[in-house]
């Protein structure tokens, strides 16, 4: 199969300009294994989870991959920033999971101190430059900071039609990244898309606006590898466009509030949004996703969905994913190339 070459793949030694989201409560060691070994760059998410569990799904990873222990591990993980910046947070032994297993990036999101991690990073690194350092962003001033200030690797651009968590006020996608575009030199890093993209045109279509490559959420939520429930996985089929909306609703439900200002969620429309919208008291709305999360009823827990969820109707796993959208990708710039006069 051919190589597609962008400063993404050339970066990291990639077949595919396309990684998968690190995502909390999906994205674990044998979803970012299997997107990696597909040609791609497969991201573990720490959220919520302990420190023994990150070791656990790192390990999870290297053993699917058969890495040596002291060899490069061709994945990432993605950190939150406000949960490293909580109170009584052991954020230097998170991050030095990534740096002793040598891990290939490391994904920064979500904090007021981004600058503060990535300092560690780069001074507690075996080799400088091994780790490359990847910031999410949601405007143009937040590009301009991550490249000038901080000398990100990779920057990712995240429009409003992300499934998950971002900024309820970022413009759309392709808007986002022509205008980020615009203000970062030619050769600076690879600007990376996502938001609401599934499938090889999509692909295509950002490559050929002068992105670097795309990263996909949802899609990879329907791969067997995730951390996500089958009938979590039937809703996300079922699910139409429009079915997502973003919300601070489940937040308040799962009580994972503290997210910096202005970020919400976007995910599948349920009981559990329309309660909170009808101002459902929050002890009550709290109770009955417990319920749910009990049950596994997708009309009351938490279903991550980005603004592309109805383009999507099957399980797949998450190598097959890669190889597919790669190749539908091909198929779309040879029939662009073709049309040149």
């Amino acid at each position: 199969m051919s190589t597609i070459s962008t400063k993404l793949t050339k970066l990291l030694g990639l077949r595919t300009p396309l990684v998968s989201a690190p995502m909390a409560g999906a994205s674990g060691g044998a979803l970012a294994a299997h997107v990696s070994q597909g040609g791609a760059l497969g991201f573990i998410a720490y959220g919520y989870q302990s420190v023994d569990m990150l070791r656990s799904e790192v390990e999870m990873a290297r053993s699917l991959l058969q890495i040596h222990p002291q060899s490069p591990l061709p994945i990432g993980i993605g950190y939150l920033g406000w949960q490293l910046e909580k109170p009584n947070t052991a954020a230097h032994e998170l991050l030095s999971i990534a740096l002793d297993n040598n891990v290939q990036a490391v994904w920064l999101s979500f904090g007021e101190e981004l600058q503060r991690w990535i300092k560690f990073i780069r001074d507690s690194e075996r080799k400088p430059g091994d780790t490359k350092i990847f910031v999410q962003v949601t405007s143009v001033e937040e590009a301009l900071v991550a490249f000038n200030e901080w000398k990100a690797d990779v920057i990712v651009a995240q429009g409003i039609e992300a499934g998950g968590h971002g900024s309820s006020t970022a413009a759309p996608l392709f808007t986002l990244v022509s205008e980020i575009l615009s203000v970062i030199p030619k050769d600076g890093p690879p600007v990376l898309a996502t938001g609401g993209l599934v499938n090889g045109s999509h692909l295509a279509s950002l490559l050929a606006l002068g992105a670097s490559g795309i990263v996909l959420g949802t899609r990879f939520l329907l791969s067997p590898e995730s951390l996500y429930s089958a009938s979590q996985r039937q809703a996300l089929i079922s699910a139409r466009t429009g079915s997502s909306v973003r919300t601070m609703a489940f937040d308040y439900a799962r009580n994972t509030l503290g997210w910096p200002r202005g970020i919400d969620g976007r995910g599948l429309r349920n009981n559990t949004v329309v309660d909170f919208e009808n101002g459902l008291d929050i002890d009550d709305l709290r109770r009955k996703y417990l319920e749910g999360v009990k049950a596994n009823d997708p009309d009351r827990i938490v279903i991550w969905a980005g603004a592309g969820v109805g383009l999507m109707d099957k399980v797949q796993p998450a190598k097959e994913i890669v190889e597919e959208i790669h190749g539908e990708c091909v198929a779309h710039l040879q029939t662009a190339a073709s049309s040149l006069l």
